[in-house]
């Protein structure tokens, strides 16, 4: 290359170092995100989506990903451990059910002293006498339901709230009767910051249920009674199941199918739970 040709090389270098400094060498703005991406769809997936913001303007956060994008709780590997090590081991395979689990920060329904047991593979205490049940059983008895999203679902004993939460993860509204009036007022106020709206809680007797609200497709119960209650037995849907600890000493887990023809029973487990007070001891 002789020094004419050299110095107009150069010349043209200059010139395209020019035009990039100015924003021109970069590929067209529509041409920027990959092939097929489609905003929308990233937004209904849970995926952040960034808006364009004017310099010194606060960024808005994307209201379609705000409604889908989870929020995080912390310590999913425990919820990730427990789930491989607990249920899928104990042959718990209902994937919504084991999905629900992993997602449900089961730490923050139990008392700040009692954390550290969350996750662990026993109940844990609540308080007032109470216990979280036992990670297994909670699983167990919300696969035995045979849940669908579309489900209305009584549940008798809210205790610390976990056990609805997880039924809200599964179905359209769970309706729940809690007979000790802190326990219900603190779990109505922890589901609601939590951010569950199909979750509606109330204090009372379950013995009796919620007649107004009937029938139920499913209902689970999460206190012992000696006996099956029959108001709940009334207000079970016809094709619904119920699942119930039933006995005072020994107790067995009973699987309850409403079909045209009657109930059908089932003893499905020997289980624990704490007793059902109020008028199912009467």
């Amino acid at each position: 290359m002789n020094t004419r040709d050299s110095k107009l090389a150069l010349a043209l270098l200059l010139l395209i170092l020019l035009i990039c400094t100015a924003g021109g060498c970069g590929p067209p703005e529509n041409e920027s995100q990959p092939s097929g991406a489609n905003p929308t769809a990233r937004e209904q997936a849970g995926e952040s989506v960034k808006a364009k913001t004017a310099p010194g303007e606060k960024a808005k956060p994307s209201t379609a990903a705000a409604a889908v994008v989870p929020k995080t709780f912390g310590r999913a590997e425990e919820r990730k451990a427990m789930v491989e090590r607990q249920l899928i081991r104990r042959d718990i395979r209902d994937g919504q059910v084991l999905a629900a689990i992993r997602r449900v920060p089961r730490h923050l329904f139990i008392p700040e002293n009692q954390r550290p047991f969350a996750y662990q593979d026993h109940p844990v205490p609540i308080g007032l006498g109470q216990t979280i049940s036992q990670p297994y059983i909670v699983a167990y008895m919300t696969e035995m339901l045979q849940l669908k999203k579309s489900d209305r679902v009584l549940e008798i004993g809210t205790g610390s709230g976990y056990q609805a939460a997880i039924l809200a993860e599964l179905v359209r509204e769970v309706y729940s009767i809690e007979i000790v009036p802190q326990l219900g007022e603190r779990s109505k106020k922890l589901l609601a910051k939590l951010g569950y709206r199909n979750i509606h809680v109330r204090v009372g007797d379950g013995y009796k249920g919620w007649p107004d609200k009937a029938p139920f497709d499913a209902i689970i119960v999460t206190a012992a009674p000696p006996k099956i209650p029959q108001p709940l037995l009334d207000q079970l849907a016809i094709a619904g199941r119920m699942i119930v600890p039933v006995g005072n000493l020994r107790q067995e887990l009973v699987l309850i199918h409403h079909t045209e023809n009657g109930y059908q029973h089932k003893n499905v487990l020997p289980v624990r739970f704490v007793p059902m007070t109020g008028e199912a001891q009467q």
